[in-house]
């Protein structure tokens, strides 16, 4: 199969490098990269089938400037919510494409381990399980790919940990300890599945891939930027000046926000949401913690 990723960052080069060892595999991205098969975007945009690694916050921007629907099948590979709508990455793509031509990758995947190889699990997640199955079959050996039918689940996963992985940064950061870090990550788990469950998610998505084990990898490791964002945070570092070395996007950060304000529209309770807001706008995060070890 010809397959297009959109987007060539680290992740998005991962994945072409991933899908290229069985199908024709193209990439394009906003800036010329030196990569083989690299193509323009209107060369790109040509292909059947079509992998999305655009970050959150610009994707409905992008795609009213750039795209033109003509039938392609898309897979969604970005994570997070759009801040400034608090709108999911289904209901932005849903409004350029039928939903039955949409799938949304989630699961434990660093792009830097997917380049080396690395085994791994993900889940494609679509209302057209057939799309779900076609896409899980374009993937290597050492990648597994489950199908998944919670479109909603999968997002609100993919976008949620981001969010506790910035809080995981900072208990670590601030070197509370592992008991800490393992009580964060599985109240996080319950907060993130209260929220879906608000939006109808099902409680196994939360449990398995796209909840437990991408949580799990990016709440505890550096090599998630939310989590060195969270590193940062507990160095007393601003957020410009973490952001500015980072050098990539931490979705975690405006996330976040869209989150808190979505808890909020619906009184949701989301505490260790609200505190990772608070200490992104520069509360201090010592007394964070001590509000969160206050909270039920």
């Amino acid at each position: 199969m010809k397959i297009a990723v959109i987007g060539a960052g680290k992740w998005g080069s991962a994945l072409f490098h991933a899908l290229s060892e069985k199908n024709e595999c193209v990439i394009s991205s906003r800036t010329p990269r030196d990569i083989k098969n690299f193509v323009s975007l209107k060369e790109a945009l040509e292909c059947k089938y079509l992998v999305f690694t655009i970050p959150t916050q610009a994707v409905a921007q992008w795609l009213e400037q750039n795209f033109k629907y003509n039938g392609q099948k898309i897979l969604v590979a970005s994570k997070g919510i759009e801040t400034k709508s608090s709108r999911f990455l289904n209901e932005i793509y849903q409004r350029y494409v039928p939903k039955e031509n949409l799938a949304f990758l989630s699961g434990p995947t660093f792009a830097k381990e997917v380049e080396k190889k690395l085994p791994c699990a993900i889940v494609i997640s679509s209302v057209n399980q057939n799309l779900a199955l076609e896409f899980a079959g374009f993937f290597p050996s050492y990648i597994k790919a489950y199908a998944s039918d919670d479109v909603i689940g999968a997002e609100i996963c993919g976008a949620y940990k981001n969010v506790i992985a910035i809080a995981g940064g900072i208990c670590d950061g601030l070197g509370l300890g592992n008991n800490a870090r393992a009580s964060l990550i599985s109240r996080g788990l319950v907060e993130m599945a209260r929220f879906g469950k608000f939006f109808g998610a099902k409680d196994e998505t939360f449990l398995g891939l796209s909840g437990a084990g991408d949580l799990f990898l990016t709440a505890s490791s550096v090599l998630s930027r939310n989590y060195r964002v969270g590193i940062g945070l507990a160095k007393n570092e601003s957020l410009e000046k973490i952001l500015n070395e980072l050098g990539e996007v931490a979705e975690g950060v405006e996330t976040a926000r869209a989150i808190l304000k979505i808890a909020k529209e619906n009184d949701i309770y989301t505490p260790i949401a609200c505190e990772v807001v608070k200490m992104l706008d520069g509360k201090d995060v010592y007394e964070s913690v001590r509000s969160l070890l206050e909270k039920r």
